[in-house]
């Protein structure tokens, strides 16, 4: 067909429980909550904290800005933000450029906190 184009790709919505067994398995967690998100909700611990608008740069392999740890595009990721509506378009992008094995988390940091996973209060939120 002409004059269409590609629908983006969609990553997988996984419960918190099965997200936080992909991070003790290895998977990059990565926290793309806004610095004011963080610091009224609380903070994930051993999250990598990247800004939406840093995605594409952050997650070139190699690349003088890498997140720390990436050497390559087959390292699971979990990306989590405050709902699905925004942890979704990083994932996908994450998906269009590359990387093999992303999800993101239903419910985002709530779910991750109400199932009882490691996070930090309000209180003790930081900048890594």
């Amino acid at each position: 067909m002409t004059g269409t184009t590609a629908e983006p790709p969609e990553a997988p919505l996984v419960d918190a429980a099965t997200a936080a067994r992909a991070v003790a398995a290895g998977a990059l967690l990565v926290d793309v909550r806004s610095d004011a998100g963080r610091a009224a909700a609380g903070d994930l611990p051993g999250a990598v904290v990247v800004a939406k608008t840093e995605v594409a740069r952050r997650f070139t392999p190699g690349g003088p800005d890498a997140v720390p740890g990436l050497t390559g595009r087959d390292r699971p990721v979990v990306v989590v933000c405050g709902s699905p509506a925004g942890s979704a378009p990083v994932a996908a992008q994450l998906l269009a450029a590359g990387f093999t094995d992303v999800v993101h988390v239903d419910g985002g940091f709530p779910a991750w906190k109400a199932a009882g996973l490691p996070a930090g209060g309000p209180a003790d939120s930081t900048e890594p």
